[in-house]
């Protein structure tokens, strides 16, 4: 009995864990995405602010 009961713990063990993995990557996936769309948004606003200033350099 005590080989089922052990058996059957380190299969939620392995399960929890299979599933924390599952999980834990999900988030990774979901931060690179989001950093992704910071860093688009970062550089769209930094070109346009140097478009900016370069129409007023040249309109001087």
């Amino acid at each position: 009995m005590t080989k089922k009961k052990n058996k059957t713990a380190e299969n939620i063990k392995d399960t929890a864990g299979a599933a924390f993995h599952t999980i834990h990557s999900a988030l990774e996936t979901t931060e690179d995405a989001a950093m992704d769309a910071v860093d688009a948004t970062t550089n769209a606003i930094d070109n346009a602010t140097n478009n900016n200033r370069n129409k007023k350099r040249n309109n001087q």
